[in-house]
């Protein structure tokens, strides 16, 4: 099979892409030269515009070449036991040794603290309650673009069981960097068994 655009089978796609060159036709052939070397063919670039100094944005409609038999495709499946927030509780109070404390926050320069709240907030998400809303877990959200050096220290202060770091992946892995600096600051002050790091 190939993608469906007008009938089935077409290969008719559409991309969307900038290229850092300035606006002009020689630009509007790069696109279109550029799309072909993707291994697409009946390229039309119908939209050009520059976007600022030097850069210039494209829309391509183009028919992709390659087809794909889909029985061949295998994909595993995630399976987990939803749990509502009484059993949740039930479970705590019954199992766990102890009140579970967490900090959390997204760390340097990222201000993308969605995915944070969702898991922190009391209203959480999609039906399913945050942290902040179950009685044996003590949590504190710092919220974003806090000083990993602060969030280490907040968490020997609160006695956290759980460290909760949210981060964007960027371009230039500098979410990467981030948690690595963090963990390494860890390790440094002999805090590695100290907490359950939780980070994506």
């Amino acid at each position: 099979m190939r993608p469906y655009g007008d009938t089935l089978d077409d290969g008719r796609m559409q991309l969307a892409f900038t290229l850092p060159v300035k606006y002009s036709e020689k630009a509007k052939k790069a696109a279109e030269k550029y799309v072909s070397m993707l291994n697409f063919k009946n390229i039309s670039v119908v939209h050009a515009k520059m976007i600022a100094e030097g850069f210039t944005y494209f829309v391509v409609y183009a028919e992709a070449v390659p087809e794909l038999d889909y029985s061949t495709i295998k994909a595993s499946k995630v399976r987990f036991k939803h749990r509502t927030r009484e059993e949740i509780n039930k479970f705590m109070e019954e199992d766990a040794s102890k009140n579970i404390s967490i900090v959390g926050a997204t760390i340097g320069s990222d201000a993308h603290t969605v995915g944070l709240d969702a898991i922190m907030n009391m209203k959480g998400y999609h039906g399913d309650y945050g942290l902040e809303r179950y009685k044996y877990f003590y949590t504190n959200n710092y919220g974003a673009q806090y000083n990993p050096d602060d969030l280490i220290f907040r968490a020997v202060e609160k006695i956290a069981d759980v460290i909760l770091i949210s981060q964007t992946v960027t371009q230039n892995d500098i979410h990467i960097k981030n948690l690595k600096d963090f963990i390494n600051t860890i390790k440094t002050n002999d805090l590695e068994n100290k907490f359950v790091l939780i980070a994506g």
